[in-house]
């Protein structure tokens, strides 16, 4: 079988998104950094409107996009929360076990890897569609 260089380079883009979550929680656990960051990337796509959330898979790896998308339903969104509780209820929902410090933690090391992996122009715009307390999350994840 041929190799194919784009899914070698999409799994290497991805590793590495993976590894920086692990890194910025002070983690070895790859499997649970992956889940921290599909958890905190659906949070995020689910509160973003539709079109912000389009842009911003834009941006991602192949890999890392396509289970961003994973189980989007773009009809009903966004949704509405206010509050940084609500979005690290989605967080707690989709990664058990993580006490309410962890889920911070896991939040500021998704979007410390976001600011460091997106044109700065894109991850201002994603940061200033969501809610204050949240933005507050990303400021202090991402050395802002």
């Amino acid at each position: 079988m041929r190799n194919l260089g784009v899914f070698e380079k999409t799994q290497r883009k991805t590793a590495h998104w993976i590894e920086s979550v692990a890194h910025n929680m002070g983690s070895t656990d790859m499997e649970r950094s992956y889940h921290v960051l599909r958890s905190v990337l659906h949070a995020v796509r689910d509160r973003l409107p539709p079109d912000n959330a389009v842009h911003l898979g834009a941006q991602m790896p192949m890999l890392v996009r396509g289970f961003y998308y994973e189980g989007w339903h773009p009809a009903d969104k966004p949704e509405h929360y206010r509050h940084k509780a609500d979005f690290l209820a989605h967080i707690a929902h989709d990664v058990p076990g993580l006490d309410p410090v962890q889920r911070e933690r896991a939040a500021t090391a998704v979007f410390s890897v976001l600011s460091q992996e997106l044109s700065g122009a894109e991850a201002d715009q994603v940061r200033h569609a969501l809610p204050a307390e949240v933005r507050d999350l990303w400021q202090s994840g991402s050395g802002d």
